[in-house]
């Protein structure tokens, strides 16, 4: 089969590779049709963290369709067409169980194998999915090939990064109880308007943020980024759009002058992470889902103590999270499609690797057309 697979930092070979086969009764082998290019995918690329194995087929994000299952597969058949996690997980751990599936104890992470241990991942025409019932999910008719990949990552991930914010912000005033509003839900969706929201980084994952926090009912979502695109995306959204050097005058002059409420990072890095720490105000949430690789804190516990912080992170728990997910998809209210600028080849990886990496060609996102039907 084709497959895209990485031999060193900044080198991703279009090669063949051999087809998956079945190893466990639980395992299900997925037909690719659609894989995605995730940012992720260039902390291999680039060679910030530990790399894989050579030959490691590259990817995590996809949708295809179901090709063979074990006889132990329960909920996913042969024919369905299907989404998947960028971690497997068995369903039936501690962590899985108790809505972080992302931690699950037997999970594995897919396009990473390290001394052969580990999963190829789905940039290649088949990929072998383990612990199928629980790492699957099946599409509903309304949801499209694009959105069902969106949702196994960015999309998930973007949710996790807005809800992480919006739910654990304090610091509001006590509202009468008239009849306007006396129920908990009316109070909720009051406080939620009152939120002014900041989303750096217009990634595939920061518009995703920009997305979910609108769908979670804020009052205001600033996003900032230097790529100019990226920006205007977040504007289609319904975000307000900021360049870093201009965000500051922009948060005080709608916060009288006191931060920010919630601060989505979605960039990965210390920088973000600094400017994340500056905008915020006392008693809000710094929601953090980019993934960095740097050694420390950019700030110290007493700059955050300082501030009644709340600093949330971690990886999403795509599986978890998918009931409160899919509604957002099926209410169509946004075109989330739209942030796929680029639909490529397998044998198009390399030049669609260097581009993602260095923004060119307005690239915001990239999916490789694998097995799509003509």
């Amino acid at each position: 089969m084709q497959a895209l697979t990485f031999h060193s930092p900044y080198t991703i070979i279009h090669t063949s590779a051999s087809r998956p086969r079945l190893c466990s009764p639980t395992d299900a082998i997925v037909r690719i049709r659609f894989a995605g290019l995730c940012g992720s995918d260039l902390h291999i690329y680039r060679g910030t963290e530990p790399g894989p194995d050579r030959g490691t087929v590259m990817g995590h994000e996809f949708m295809g369709v179901v090709a063979e299952v074990g006889s132990k597969v329960v909920g996913i058949n042969v024919g369905d067409r299907v989404g998947g996690a960028f971690t497997t997980c068995c369903g039936e751990c501690y962590y899985c169980t108790h809505s972080l599936s992302s931690r699950c104890i037997n999970g594995l992470l897919l396009g990473y194998v390290s001394s052969s241990v580990g999963l190829h991942g789905t940039q290649c025409e088949y990929v072998l999915i383990p612990n199928a019932s629980s790492s699957l999910f099946t599409c509903p008719p309304l949801i499209s090939d694009i959105e069902t990949l969106l949702l196994g990552d960015v999309l998930t991930t973007g949710y996790h990064c807005a809800l992480n914010g919006v739910e654990n912000v304090y610091g509001f005033r006590k509202e009468p109880m008239d009849e306007e509003t006396a129920s908990a839900k009316q109070r909720e969706l009051n406080r939620k308007a009152e939120l002014v929201v900041i989303v750096l980084g217009c990634g595939p994952v920061g518009l995703m943020a920009v997305v979910s926090a609108l769908y979670l009912g804020v009052g205001k979502v600033i996003a900032v980024d230097m790529v100019e695109e990226r920006v205007q995306m977040a504007r289609m959204y319904g975000a307000e759009g900021a360049r870093p050097d201009a965000v500051r005058d922009a948060v005080r002059n709608c916060t009288d002058g006191r931060g920010a409420d919630v601060i989505l990072e979605a960039v990965g890095n210390n920088s973000a992470l600094s400017l994340a720490l500056e905008l915020v105000r006392p008693g809000g949430v710094i929601s953090s889902v980019g993934v960095n690789n740097s050694d420390t804190f950019p700030f110290n516990p007493t700059s955050a103590y300082n501030k009644n912080v709340t600093f949330k992170t971690g990886r999403c728990p795509v599986m978890s999270l998918l009931p409160q997910v899919m509604p957002l998809v099926l209410s169509k209210k946004y075109d989330l499609e739209k942030i796929i600028t680029h639909r490529m080849k397998l044998s198009d990886g390399n030049k669609a690797y260097e581009m993602f990496d260095k923004k060119t060609n307005a690239c915001i996102k990239v999916v490789f057309e694998v097995g799509v039907e003509e």
